[in-house]
């Protein structure tokens, strides 16, 4: 069960006995979760399925939140939703399967949330759109233009006409 300190650890040393194909799925739903200092989600749920493997452990895992950000043409707050999957190898400190895999501590608790965290973030577009067809502002006022148009605005379209 996870404690709200670390809300997205879990002790996965269980499977260390058990038959190879052994899994089970553990349900997360988490508020008190920070992916950056720029990016403060809502609030955070998932699934992660830990399976026994004849190497470790296989961790599967989707995740989801939405985080309040700015559009970057007309600078509005919007919600911008997040969705990540990720599959990681564990490997037990007695069998380690690369130099690169993960280990699975002596504890057996894994801490997800730097993983988590790691794959939200790939998952922040580059260019943070609150619609595809954002206008943006007015190049001269300011205006937002998807609110209103300006008067500039409409003498560009009488120039362009």
């Amino acid at each position: 069960m996870p404690t709200t300190r670390y809300p997205l650890r879990i002790n996965i040393g269980f499977l260390q006995n058990q038959p190879v194909g052994t899994s089970r799925e553990i349900h997360f739903e988490t508020p008190d979760f920070q992916l950056a200092e720029e990016f403060k989600p809502t609030e955070v749920k998932g699934l992660i399925r830990v399976s026994r493997t004849p190497q470790g452990v296989l961790a599967q895992g989707v995740f989801q939140t939405s985080v309040t950000t700015e559009c970057v043409r007309c600078l509005d707050e919007y919600q911008q939703f997040l969705r990540a999957d990720f599959t990681e190898l564990f490997s037990y400190h007695s069998h380690p399967t690369t130099e690169s895999s993960m280990v699975i501590p002596e504890d057996g608790n894994v801490d997800f949330a730097p993983l988590v965290r790691e794959y939200l973030l790939l998952e922040v577009p580059i260019k943070l759109l609150c619609r595809e067809e954002c206008r943006g502002l007015c190049p001269e006022c300011g205006e937002n233009l998807n609110l209103t148009t300006c008067e500039h605005q409409s003498q560009m379209i009488k120039n362009e006409s």
